[in-house]
């Protein structure tokens, strides 16, 4: 048996500052729609944004517990670490040069 999971976090890749933002949803493609838009005050005014991680959760308290933690310093180095080939091929690897640092030591 098969259950949706009705909770999500998302991040969203600003094409314009080259930005992330990352937030919570019940419905994440009308949340998206209301994101690019530009009816989201936070991120009105640095559209496009594109879609480029999701997770889904089954509680709320779960999936705003990841939100939150994704919005601290360490969750924000451990998404960039997790994100990085998506977020080097987005052009995002000069503002986090010192995650991609390693990578190019080790392709020399």
């Amino acid at each position: 048996m098969t259950q949706a999971l009705p909770y999500c976090i998302y991040v969203l890749f600003s094409e314009k500052d080259a930005m992330l933002y990352v937030g919570y949803s019940s419905n994440l493609a009308n949340r998206i729609v209301n994101h690019n838009a530009g009816r989201t005050k936070s991120t009105a005014s640095r559209r496009p944004l594109k879609l480029i991680f999701c997770e889904f959760y089954l509680f709320e308290k779960d999936a705003r517990n990841r939100e939150k933690y994704l919005k601290t310093t360490a969750g924000k180095r451990a998404l960039k670490l997790m994100l990085r080939s998506t977020l080097h091929s987005l052009g995002y690897a000069e503002k986090v040069s010192f995650i991609f640092a390693n990578e190019d030591e080790d392709n020399d």
